[in-house]
């Protein structure tokens, strides 16, 4: 864990040598990490004003769960890693909301997607990594189908894809999610669309149609900056 210079109370959480999570202690809705931002951003565009039931397949720090438990009262969270130690050391740490509002799960995301009752969540994340890879078992069409099954109608998945510029990885995801989900999107910064370097893909899946008008808004702020694709355009600009 490294500590912020001139930051008080400020912490960047690394796993496997890979930065994971950044933590202020005194402010649980700061969100340094770029794409957990946009993350919130469409959670706060697609289910607005309301307490959630959320899962998070990859803990690490907890960073986006600590937000929506600041600025949710009330909803319900749990945070699964394979890494048990890991959310040990989270819940000492970064004083991690107590179950329910956020229960910590150590297991398999792959398996323990299954154990969720069909339509009961609003949100599910999927923000898990093997050094900087997503682990193959959170890349099936299984995988995906599981997830569609504990997702409610009306709620989103929403996934961090990590693209090299020749978007293969991305593709096939969509592709896969396309066979689940009726709605797809993306956001990310227009360098990465570009394929001029390596990053962060946001990638959102819902049986809703998406505010795609509130989305591009929220998402192409001078505070975001973030394209925002969907439809017929993400499917010409990735070529699916």
């Amino acid at each position: 864990m490294e500590k912020l210079d001139g930051e008080a109370d400020s912490y960047v959480l690394h796993v496997n040598g890979v930065p994971s999570s950044s933590i202020t202690l005194s402010d649980p809705q700061r969100l340094d990490f770029e794409y957990l931002d946009w993350m919130r951003r469409i959670i706060d565009v697609e289910l607005p004003d309301r307490t959630l039931r959320v899962a998070h397949i990859g803990a690490a720090g907890c960073a986006l769960a600590r937000a929506l438990d600041s600025a949710r009262p009330g909803s319900k969270q749990t945070a699964i890693d394979i890494d048990g130690k890991l959310l040990d050391f989270a819940r000492d740490w970064f004083d991690l909301p107590r179950s329910p509002a956020l229960a910590l799960r150590a297991g398999d995301g792959a398996v323990e997607i299954g154990k969720f009752r069909p339509d009961t969540l609003d949100v599910l994340v999927r923000d898990a990594f093997d050094h900087d890879s997503v682990p193959a078992a959170l890349q099936t069409s299984e995988f995906f189908a599981s997830c569609a099954e504990a997702v409610k109608d009306s709620g989103i998945y929403v996934a961090n894809v990590p693209d090299t510029g020749d978007h293969h990885v991305l593709r096939s995801e969509l592709r896969s999610l396309g066979d689940h989900f009726a709605h797809l999107a993306a956001a990310t910064e227009p360098a990465i669309l570009k394929g001029r370097r390596r990053g962060n893909v946001v990638v959102l899946a819902s049986n809703t149609p998406l505010d795609e008008v509130g989305l591009d808004r929220n998402l192409r702020t001078a505070a975001s900056s973030a394209t925002f694709l969907s439809g017929a355009n993400l499917r010409s600009r990735l070529g699916l």
